[in-house]
């Protein structure tokens, strides 16, 4: 049992009477009367404690820690519990937090009561729910985390998935207080565009399983995980880091041996990552938005598991890593080159395979042949493609090759399928946005083990030239497009921009390159 302390400022006024009674009744008699009240106190005392022992039990206690660093700040209003009315008695709470979060921020409360056998506690921006029926020695749990860029929910039990009302309930037989928490499972939380194409669900847990919580029409002895395949699905970046990586993150754990229950189902979406999706569970996919049956579990988790970073795997808060991802990948594939080509070793007798990724619209080389013209006078066996939504097709042309090169954008994302140590060369458009081209691709390939390169476009290499002139400020100061919003940026300088690439200029990054092969 905790004891905590509260101190806080009087609200009201202590009012004494001995000068009243000092007026009516001599010292004498203000003697007696002491006396016999205080008798009188004690034996109402004793008579309460005998008369209503069997219904008390320990007071709750509520122990809370917060400790905050100064950092993002974000502002998550957390509803812990509602008021329900339990079969035995009425028994009600209600609690609501508010978390500041920043870079570093702990928030803890635990609740104890023998009345309701819960327990919660709320723990980097956690909420945790223990219900605990002594009689049948099973632990009931729902566990809901909060994190940078997703939210997920961990729910153990006797779980109950309605896809009619988009509820996951966590039935129970006993006295317990109920909770409910509503979550979107898509890995880019705070994102509100992404989120227009989410359906949101409603976690329910400590629901009574007789009266309250729907009756299953179907019971399964694995796990489920509920995900959205909705958000910006259909862009390949955005396939990855948000759905694909999450999801294996948090599904690998399984063995296959876990049930995927989508909602926002996108069809193309489920065959264009087919081979992946049956390599991290054996069994049918269910479309939950379109199930009128009731689903039953023991273990459901609702959302994914997700790092911060893009394209990123924290191998000190996981049991997985970025190396071991990408050799899933090649697994799933099957393909069959593992490392890049060492020229040192190879002593000249074989070419390295460079691959230029193509666009057809926007940010696309203009003289593709003039560079992969000079790549084959360096040395370089050169493969010009554009990657499509086949999967298995571009994964095995990526795997084939040792240096890819592109313009910023989601077809870089397939350095995935790269061997280790291959080279990636990101060719970096106009636009002062240097920060976006390090944080989608420079930084993650170094964590995939692949050796990166970025190269910076001049103005003179910038089809922009030719669509301004040369004292625009869309040529000039970037900036200050960019602080006019995200859309007008991106209407510019990612769907007006093609890239003239200088290859006198760029023939030193892949004499760079070549270098890095024979170390």
């Amino acid at each position: 049992m905790h004891v905590v302390l509260f101190k806080g400022k009087e609200m009201g006024e202590k009012i004494t009477y001995e000068t009243i009674f000092a007026r009516s009744f001599s010292r004498y008699d203000q003697k007696k009367l002491g006396y016999g009240a205080f008798l009188g106190c004690l034996l109402i005392a004793l008579s309460f404690c005998i008369v209503f022992k069997p219904y008390l039990g320990p007071l709750p206690v509520l122990n809370m820690r917060m400790s905050m660093d100064v950092g993002l700040n974000m502002l998550r209003i957390m509803d812990s519990f509602s008021s329900e009315k339990l079969r035995g008695g009425d028994i009600s709470s209600s609690m609501t937090t508010i978390v500041t979060e920043t870079s570093s921020s702990e928030i803890e409360m635990v609740e104890e009561s023998n009345t309701t056998g819960t327990n919660e506690t709320i723990s980097n921006g956690t909420t945790v729910i223990n219900n605990k029926n002594s009689s049948q020695q099973k632990e009931m749990k729902t566990v809901c985390h909060v994190e940078e860029s997703t939210e997920f929910c961990e729910m153990n039990g006797d779980i109950r998935v309605d896809g009619k009302s988009s509820t996951v309930f966590m039935a129970v037989d006993t006295m317990v207080a109920n909770s409910s928490w509503v979550i979107g499972p898509y890995a880019r939380r705070g994102d509100e565009e992404a989120f227009k194409r989410i359906t949101k669900w409603s976690i329910k847990s400590g629901v009574d399983a007789y009266e309250e919580a729907p009756q299953c029409d179907q019971r399964h002895n694995v796990p489920a995980i509920i995900f959205s395949t909705g958000g910006y699905a259909g862009n390949n970046f955005h396939d990855y880091t948000d759905i694909v990586l999450p999801l294996y993150l948090t599904s690998r754990q399984f063995d296959g041996e876990v049930k995927f229950l989508i909602t926002d189902k996108n069809p193309w979406w489920i065959e264009k990552f087919r081979n992946i999706l049956q390599k991290l569970s054996r069994y049918e996919l269910v479309d939950i938005d379109k199930e009128v049956n009731v689903h039953c579990f023991t273990s459901v988790i609702v959302g994914l598991k997700r790092y911060p970073k893009e394209l990123k795997i924290d191998p000190s808060k996981s049991p997985y890593s970025m190396k071991e991802f990408r050799q899933f990948l090649r697994s799933a594939y099957s393909l069959k080159k593992e490392n890049a080509i060492n020229m040192k070793d190879n002593g000249g007798k074989k070419r390295p395979r460079l691959l230029i990724v193509s666009r057809k619209s926007t940010r696309a080389f203009t003289n593709t042949n003039a560079i992969s013209g000079m790549a084959t006078r360096l040395g370089y066996e050169v493969v010009v493609t554009e990657v499509d939504s086949h999967v298995a097709r571009v994964a095995e042309m990526v795997n084939s090759c040792d240096v890819m090169m592109g313009v910023h954008g989601a077809g870089l994302t397939n350095m995935v399928f790269l061997p280790e140590n291959a080279i990636l060369i990101q060719v970096i458009p106009i636009g002062g946005f240097e920060w976006l081209a390090k944080t989608d691709f420079g930084e993650p390939s170094k964590d995939m083990n692949l050796r990166y390169i970025g190269y910076k476009i001049k103005t003179e290499e910038s089809s922009l030239i030719q669509q301004y002139p040369p004292d625009h400020e869309v040529l000039n100061d970037p900036y200050a497009v960019q602080k006019r919003g995200w859309y007008e940026f991106k209407s510019i300088y990612l769907q007006k921009q093609n890239v003239n690439l200088d290859v006198d200029r760029f023939r030193a990054t892949l004499l760079r390159a070549l270098e890095l092969l024979h170390q």
